[in-house]
């Protein structure tokens, strides 16, 4: 058995996109998914499996949610050893005293031109952040106005 994490995008946002984690959970099982744990609302969710094609899976798993809820969700199925190396090469050890201040992206791919001077223009004075191959880290101190 392998275990991975499903990251969703976008789901239970506002009362869109509504999928309860108890379903949720029914439809990993239903694709064969074991030990099935959900995260509040969020749609993180830690799972074994047998197969090791995660790219099969999360297809079925898009559509199934599809057919069964009718919207099909954004996400990405990442390995532990993943947010384990995104720890290790954490660039801002800062945040070791503060981890509510440390954000991580996972992408689902290394961006091929990214414009981090764009980012750099509208980041706040509070905010730092670095882009480590599909890893977005984003450190912020102090944000009276919210991340977003």
């Amino acid at each position: 058995m392998h275990t991975y994490i499903a990251l969703f995008r976008g789901i239970n946002v506002g009362g869109k996109n509504v999928l309860p984690m108890k379903d949720l959970t029914s439809i990993f099982e239903s694709l064969g998914a074991s030990k099935v744990k959900t995260y509040i609302q969020s749609g993180n969710v830690v799972f074994q499996n047998e197969s090791n094609d995660m790219s099969s899976f999360s297809k079925r798993l898009a559509i199934e949610i599809r057919e069964r809820r009718g919207f099909e969700p954004h996400m990405l199925v990442i390995e532990p050893s993943e947010i384990e190396m995104a720890m290790t090469n954490n660039p801002f050890r800062e945040a070791e005293f503060e981890p509510s201040s440390l954000h991580l992206g996972f992408l689902a791919s290394v961006p091929e031109n990214p414009n981090l001077k764009k980012l750099e223009s509208l980041k706040k004075e509070s905010e730092r952040f670095c882009l480590m191959g599909r890893i977005f880290y984003l450190l912020y101190l102090h944000a009276p106005e919210g991340v977003g």
